[in-house]
């Protein structure tokens, strides 16, 4: 750090150096932050063991789900609204600002809608925000519907029926179309016009179900899709005719067309981006790069503008094997320097922190086991899957859904941090836990002191050695 100051005092570096210097330390500090909760847990003890009037049981506390997690949103604006959405077909809403403790906090709802028979009647599977007012959100469901919803009141303002499962849902955040795009089961990418309240069309070129759809970030009619045959494809929804373009993972080459996406561009029809399904997409923020995830256990980067493979290869601990969405969380690219940017997998039950280019591991981030016991006292799921990450804007903080019902916090977090933490956690435990640590220390100081009283014997005589 006196580096940099030393040369910022000398003219050699810009202001932003040690801005980014500092926010890149900060993103490498990255831990669980083990006393956040998000608790939807009823308040009166009377409730507790309550259900709902669909059959629901009330979450437990430090839940924020009865039934998992699958997942989870940030508005872009304020970074201060969480919307999660369950397994059992409940959508919450959270302040993150409700608490000015840096240290310790457990979240409420600020409002949530369950299931009725106006709702979502399963589980929810992508929430997004409308991406220029935090006002109104969308979600899907596998019940085959997109809804739109105001923020505000978390009442419902339109409808969508697709007639097949909704694996995931995006919507351009530069485009004033307001097309909705829709992966569905279906092998077509459907297209909902938000003012017309109508599908509009589809986009036919997949030969099996679409997993994965993500809008480009500088072109408002590109769109990438991802399917369960194993391909990506580009569509320009301003086109009648089938796909523009598709990606190879043979290819390292690529071809470079007119603009990227023109007439010119490479059209691999029979190539794949991955032996298996791809179930997760999602672009760079200069729009130069798609990163692509896969039931083949790889992660993939492409240059959007040739259509080749980078081959940056991220090693042998990527696990993905669901048919739900799975979407790689890119940092804001403003954090790190030029082509250092930073990319986390929700891997099963760990997040892997990544360079994007380089494929080189940072750092696994884990939670601290929690505690087994569902709402109804079965078992929960033990490996603590992770279904969705979210980064929080203006922050350098994400948070995680996970298949137990819980929302995980990451937090920059010094050494003395996660002590400090430790011994707290430590400290509010049971008196049975409490006694247990007392008398481990106890041995632990007796052995110590046997050690360093020890008799030390030379010849026929001894001596204590103090």
């Amino acid at each position: 750090m006196n580096a940099y100051l030393l040369n910022r005092s000398l003219g050699l570096n810009g202001p932003g150096v040690l801005e980014r210097a500092e926010t890149t330390h900060l993103l490498h500090a990255l831990q669980p932050a083990i006393n956040v909760n998000f608790s939807a847990a009823p308040t009166s003890k009377a409730e507790e063991g309550s259900e709902d009037v669909q059959g629901y049981a009330a979450p437990q506390r430090g839940l924020a789900h009865a039934s998992g997690v699958n997942a989870i949103t940030i508005d872009k604006f304020e970074g201060r609204y969480l919307l999660s959405g369950g397994a059992d077909s409940s959508i919450t809403i959270w302040d993150l600002e409700s608490s000015l403790s840096t240290r310790g906090a457990t979240y409420v709802p600020l409002s949530s809608v369950h299931r009725t028979s106006k709702e979502h009647k399963f589980g929810i599977t992508q929430l997004i925000f409308y991406p220029f007012d935090s006002l109104a959100f969308l979600s899907s469901s596998y019940d085959h519907t997109v809804k739109l919803y105001s923020s505000e009141t978390l009442s419902q303002s339109a409808s969508f029926d697709l007639d097949s499962v909704v694996y995931t849902i995006a919507l351009s955040p530069i485009a004033s179309h307001l097309l909705v795009a829709c992966a569905t089961q279906h092998p077509a990418v459907r297209l909902v016009d938000l003012r017309s309240g109508a599908r509009t069309h589809s986009l036919a070129g997949h030969n099996g179900a679409v997993l994965s759809v993500a809008w480009s970030p500088t072109l408002e009619h590109i769109l990438a899709s991802g399917s369960t045959d194993g391909t990506v494809r580009f569509w320009d929804i301003r086109r009648g005719s089938g796909d523009i373009g598709g990606l190879d993972m043979e290819d390292s080459l690529g071809i470079i067309g007119r603009d990227g996406f023109g007439a010119e561009a490479p059209r691999r029809c029979n190539g794949k981006a991955h032996a298996g399904a791809v179930n997760g997409l999602v672009w760079t923020e200069d729009g130069r790069h798609l990163v692509s995830a896969g039931h083949d256990e790889r992660v993939r980067v492409w240059d959007t503008t040739t259509g080749a493979n980078t081959l940056a290869s991220f090693g042998p601990l990527v696990r993905n094997s669901h048919l739900s969405s799975l979407i790689p969380l890119l940092a804001p690219s403003a954090l790190v320097p030029a082509e250092k940017d930073v990319m986390f997998y929700p891997n099963e039950h760990e997040i892997l922190m990544y360079e994007l280019f380089e494929g080189e591991m940072v750092k696994r981030l884990r939670r601290p086991s929690r505690p087994a016991g569902g709402a109804r006292g079965g078992g929960r799921n033990v490996r603590n899957r992770i279904t969705a990450l979210a980064w929080r804007a203006h922050d350098v903080e994400f948070y995680s859904a996970h298949s137990d019902g819980s929302i995980g916090a990451w937090m920059p977090r010094s050494a003395e941090d996660v002590i400090a933490d430790e011994e707290e956690r430590e400290g509010v435990g049971g008196e049975d836990e409490n006694e247990s640590r007392k008398r481990k220390r106890e041995v632990l100081e007796d052995v110590y002191r046997d050690l360093m009283m020890r008799k030390v014997t030379y010849g026929s005589s001894s001596c204590e050695v103090t």
